[in-house]
Order: C-alpha cells, then structure tokens, then sequence
C-alpha cells in the first residue's frame, strides 16, 4: 500500500511538468508566427479585386443586407430592367410578377415582360456580370444607371440558394427564344454558361427572368406589395399583374395609351461642371480650338455663348485645347458661372406630368383634395434634373384604434419613376420637406418631424443621372441644387392646399353662424311681434323672407 501512495505523486509531478513544456512551446511556435511583416512580404500578398467579389461580401451595398429588404431590391432590378425596356422600344408595357414561396424563407421570382427581348449574346453579360451596361455612359433619363442591379440580384440568389439565374428572351417571332442558366465567377467577374438552349415561349417577343433566392415576405410600408402599388402610380402607362406569395392576385390595368416620350441622349450642361472635369474634357476633346470645344462638348452653347465665355475669360477663341493650363482652366471655369446660359432641354427627361402625377395618386388613395406641380428643368454637376410633386389632403384611413392622435404626412418618393422605400430620412427629399414651415399652408407640425394632417405627398425627381447615395439607389443625395427645386415645387403645392384649407375653414364658419341664425330665426320673429305689435301673418312673412335671404347667401 505504501508503494501505491508514492507512485500517485509522481504521476502528477511528470504530467504537470509534461504540461508546462508542451505551453512553453506553444508560446515559442506563436512568438516566430507573428514575425515583423516588410514591404517585399506585403507586396507579396497584394492583388486586385474583382468587383463581383466586392459586391460578394459587401452585399448590403447593393440592398441586400436582410431577407425582406433582398427580396423587395430583386423584383425592383427586375421590374425597373423590364419598364426601361418596354418604354425605349415604345411600347406600352404588360408585366407579370410572380413570387413563389418555396418555403418560409426561400423563394422563386419571376419577371416577364412584352419588350424587345434580348439578342442572345448578350444575355450572359447582361445577367451574370457587373458593371455592365449601356446607360452608364449615356446621358438620357433611365431607371438603370450602373449596370449593376438584376446582375446582383442573380448574383444573391447563387449566394443564398445555389440556384443560377433562368432567362428566356426571344426577339423576333419568326424566331424560337433562347433559353439559358447562367451564374456569376465572382473571381473574375465572368458569367459561367449552365444551360444554353432553344424553346418556345409564350409571347412574340420579350423576357422572362426567373431568380431563386433567400428572402421575407411581410406585408406593410417597405413590402413588395407597397413598392408594385406605387410602381403603378408612377407609371399609369403599364398594365401590372401581380401573384403575392400569399396567394393573392393582384392587377393594376394602364390608365393611359400614351407611351412617355423617349429621352434623348444630350452632352453635359456647362453649368455646375467642376474644374478637374472641365480640364480633363478640354485636353481629351477632339475639337482643336477652344470655342469649338465648348460649342461641341456642352448643351445650350452656341457660337456667340462660346465667344461671349472666352471673352469674359479673357482666353482667345483659337487657343489649343491639348495645351491648355489649371490657371486657363480657373478662368474658363469662372466665366462659364458667371455667363448666362440658357436651361438645358427636357427632351432628354421623360416626366410624369403633373396631370398624369395628379391622377396617378388619385389611382392609389381617396382624398377630397388633390394638387400637383412640375417644375422647368435644372442642373446640378452639369447633369439636367426635374422636380414634379403631387399632393393629397384628407386621404381615408383604414380606421385606426388611434382615433384621437392625427397621424403623420406620409410621403412618397419616386426616382426616374422607380419608388424609393428605404433610408427616407437620409434623402433629400425628406430634408427639402422637413426645411419647409408647413404652418404657413394651414398644417399643424412639432420641431423636427414631418407635419401632421391626412395628407400625402408625392415628390418624383427625373434626372439623366440620379445621384444616389449608395449602389443600392435607396436615397437621393443632398445637393442644395436638388433640395431647392424640391422645396419650390412642394411651396407651390402647400399654397394651393393653404388656400383650399383656408377656404374650407372660412366656409364652415359661415356655416355655422348660418345655423346659428337658423335657429334663432324663431325666436326673433317672436320678439318682432311683441315688440312692434305685429299679426301672426306679418311675423310669418317677415321670417320667411329672412330664410330667403339666408338661403342665398348659402348659395353664393
């Protein structure tokens, strides 16, 4: 027994020190592990990065960064791709989308459009690779700015559910329609073909693009079915039909024949181009001699503009554009600003029109006042913008438990068409309204929040290039050119909603002094007759043409 309790103490005393070497080892191995790092062993590791790769792990970018929020940004790529597509072959769009609940968190989009289809080399491209596009260089209004959108979308349905990206396109009806799967290399920013095929499709020409991926379907403000409704306010041309996960169908029938005119293409307008901008077109251009330059690279310029900015700039109208200086360019860039020019054309935006923006909101909500305004078009950066508003007052509610709190203005916000239902209070629409002293068109509103009343607003910004404030187009960005012609064109509908609360007020306070007189009609004709000693026909005679006269002033 006693050699028992000898030998336990020294199996311990052997495993403790066994422990101790194995940790001072392990100190040894990560003390040579974190080993200075030089220049040539940092420059070993670097390498480019594809920008699918980016977007890859920066999704939230994009607007993917939840399931409910993935699922809305997808249908708004595809549907934004479609009404492009439609409207720039001028023809009147007829969309179904379609959502599919595969399970509670996995669905299957589909998109299909009347357009002009796709040609078949470019579908890969257009569906499984970022950055590319035809609008990113053009200057014409366009929902789709980047080249980046439906790619992405495709992109997150690969993440999410492994599943690539169907399309079927056919562009002539003599023709079959090309059917393909295709899938992003994020590595390299490829498509990869999976599927590439002949089929029949249903409509002589068009698109179908079908995407499954990892998303949430929840009905309310920032819901799929918000953004379709407001969708076919915006754009009262297009005939809209709608399968919800849920079951329901919905449609929304166009409520016009007329196809928006097709913006043309225009150069950048002098005004607000910025001084490196201004040095890199007048060294790259192809014009030779400065007035030639700023006639043929800028809208609004004519000869005598041209001569009339050289002249201020002191500059000689034949100076070489390809050897033209900063300090040269610091002169021009001031005497542009200080040159007046006339407002760039519209013909390069597509608006809604205030009648059509009018009767767009009239299409979604019931209110008993409905105004809208649309202002001339303007410049930030050189880039052409319009500003339209439309307003409603005493909109119906759903009848909320709520009975005694008025709720909030609630507003709409449309870009090129498209609405916009995140980050309202990073907009600049949001900004623009919340500057504005809504007590001066009758509206109650508390310091720093939006004022109160049954009313809603409508803002649409149409613009050749729209100045988001991220990739996934969720916010307008606050330049004081945008924020100030938002402003005007609300100021113009606050006054005419001033004028026509106003006018209510002052008539229902006649009516009721009215009523009050109506009342006490009897009682004056009794005191007539004890005073004046009049018979009852007299009294009878004299009320009946009191109520008479009362009763015209009622009807003026």
């Amino acid at each position: 027994m006693a050699k028992v309790k000898k030998a336990k103490p020294k199996a311990k005393k052997t495993k403790k020190k066994t422990a101790g070497a194995r940790k001072s080892k392990v100190r040894l191995r990560s003390k040579k592990a974190v080993a200075p790092a030089t220049a040539e062993s940092m420059a070993a590791k670097q390498r480019s990065i594809s920008v699918s790769e980016f977007f890859a792990k920066n999704r939230h970018l994009l607007g993917f960064d939840n399931p409910r929020k993935a699922l809305l940004t997808a249908v708004k790529e595809a549907v934004d791709n479609s009404l492009d597509a439609c409207e720039e072959a001028q023809i009147l769009p007829d969309l179904l989308i379609s959502i599919r609940a595969l399970d509670d968190s996995k669905f299957v989009l589909t998109v299909k459009d009347n357009g002009p289809g796709i040609v078949k080399s470019q579908i890969p491209n257009i569906f499984a690779r970022l950055l590319y596009g035809s609008k990113f260089h053009t200057l014409k209004m366009s929902r789709g700015q980047q080249g980046i959108g439906i790619s992405a979308a495709g992109m997150y349905g690969l993440l999410t559910s492994g599943e690539p990206v169907q399309i079927i396109s056919r562009t002539n009806p003599k023709k079959k329609a090309h059917h393909y799967h295709v899938q992003i290399d994020t590595v390299k920013n490829r498509p990869e073909i999976v599927l590439d095929e002949e089929c029949d499709f249903d409509l002589p020409a068009g698109t179908c693009v079908t995407i499954t991926l990892e998303g949430k379907y929840q009905k309310g403000r920032q819901s799929v079915d918000e953004y379709i409704a407001q969708t076919a306010m915006a754009n009262p041309h297009a005939t809209i039909r709608y399968n919800a996960p849920d079951g329901n169908n919905y449609e929304y029938p166009r409520q016009t024949e007329n196809v928006p005119r097709v913006p043309i293409e225009i150069k950048p307008h002098p005004y607000g181009i910025e001084l490196g901008v201004l040095f890199k077109m007048a060294r790259e251009s192809s014009a030779k001699k400065l007035a030639p330059f700023l006639k043929n690279e800028f809208s609004r310029v004519t000869p005598r503009v041209a001569g009339e900015i050289c002249h201020k700039a002191k500059l000689r109208e034949t100076l070489r554009t390809s050897s033209i200086t900063l300090q040269q360019v610091e002169k021009l860039h001031a005497a542009i600003n200080q040159t007046r020019i006339m407002a760039p054309a519209t013909d390069c935006i597509a608006p809604v029109g205030a009648e059509q923006l009018e009767a767009g909101l009239a299409r979604v909500v019931e209110a008993d006042f409905y105004t809208a305004y649309s202002r001339s078009p303007s410049v930030y950066r050189g880039n052409p913008f319009l500003v339209e508003a439309a307003l409603a007052y005493g909109i119906k509610t759903n009848g909320s438990s709520e009975t005694n709190k008025e709720p909030l203005m609630r507003l709409i916000r449309i870009a090129n068409r498209a609405p916009l239902l995140y980050q309202q209070s990073a907009c600049a629409i949001y900004k623009a309204i919340m500057d504005i002293n809504w007590r001066n068109y009758a509206l109650s509103q508390s310091r720093g929040a939006l004022p109160t009343g049954p009313v809603m607003v409508m803002v649409h910004i149409a613009s050749v290039w729209v100045p988001f404030t991220s990739e996934s187009k969720e916010a307008i960005a606050h330049y004081p050119e945008i924020i100030k012609e938002i402003q005007l064109a609300l100021q113009q509908c606050g006054r005419r909603l001033g004028i026509y609360l106003r006018k209510k007020k002052r008539i229902q306070q006649e009516m009721d002094k009215r009523r009050y007189i109506e009342i006490y009609l009897p009682y004056i004709g009794e005191a007539l007759q004890e005073i004046l000693t009049l018979r009852k026909s007299q009294v009878d005679t004299v009320v009946s043409k009191l109520k008479r006269i009362l009763e015209r002033s009622r009807k003026i």
